[in-house]
């Protein structure tokens, strides 16, 4: 029998206290050739990722004793798991609940019931877009370093702590100034065409990208252009 663990290197790791869940995912992501590894709870998904860090993590919302929001949060604030990318798994499908998924640090949400072939294509985008492809020459505005090869961020001497996707969204604002882009064009240029993905995400990554460049300034870089979209400008 095939391997299909041999034809990509992506790690994936799946938090999920349903154990029929975790091995349906799992036979999904291994058919697609991504090695798989599993915790039924965040305790195991620490001794986990503290063996072998994952190139991506899929977790569902509701588990036991700490939820996936808080475990979210907490990955996004340590310097050795800041970088990687969550898709919160939910049965939450308000607005507010993905805002609040979105907020804590996740790079998408996808709401149950899904599909196989839609969770792939999230996977898909999040790891494209978390992973750098343009110019790995370092770009610095008037004091805002981003360096592509390290996806580090540096306000003067000091390092930004900022998630994957909002370094995409920041990257892409830099090499692109004073040029306005409404919502779905941010969503094709930093998440990807054909990304099952709200326009609404946009607001809230820009919501958080300006909370993380506030206390240094920057923040005011990125300007709300009424009734189009946004731009970033130095002006």
């Amino acid at each position: 029998m095939e391997d299909f663990r041999t034809t990509m290197k992506e790690r994936i790791l799946v938090i999920e206290d349903e154990a029929a869940i975790r091995e349906m995912l799992g036979y999904a992501l291994m058919k697609e050739g991504y090695i798989f590894e599993e915790a039924s709870d965040t305790e195991e998904a620490r001794l986990v990722i503290e063996r072998r860090k994952p190139d991506l993590i899929l977790m569902d919302w509701m588990l036991p004793g700490l939820s996936g929001v808080d475990f979210a949060r907490r990955l996004r604030s340590n310097m050795e798991t800041k970088d990687i990318p969550v898709i919160m798994l939910t049965a939450k499908g308000e607005e507010a609940d993905k805002v609040r998924a979105l907020d804590t640090g996740s790079d998408d949400y996808i709401t149950k019931p899904f599909s196989t072939k839609e969770l792939l294509a999230r996977i898909r985008a999040v790891i494209r877009r978390t992973s750098p492809k343009d110019t790995l020459d370092v770009i610095e505005i008037q004091g805002l370093r981003l360096d592509p090869e390290t996806c580090r961020v540096h306000a003067g001497d000091t390092i930004v702590d900022i998630s994957p996707t909002e370094f995409r969204l920041l990257h892409f604002f830099i090499k692109h100034p004073e040029k306005v882009y409404n919502r779905a064009q941010l969503l094709d240029q930093v998440w990807g065409q054909n990304v099952y993905v709200e326009e609404r995400t946009v607001d809230v990554h820009i919501r958080r990208l300006r909370k993380t460049l506030e206390p240094f300034g920057f923040d005011k870089f990125i300007q709300t252009v009424r009734s189009f979209g946004y731009r970033f400008s130095i002006k």
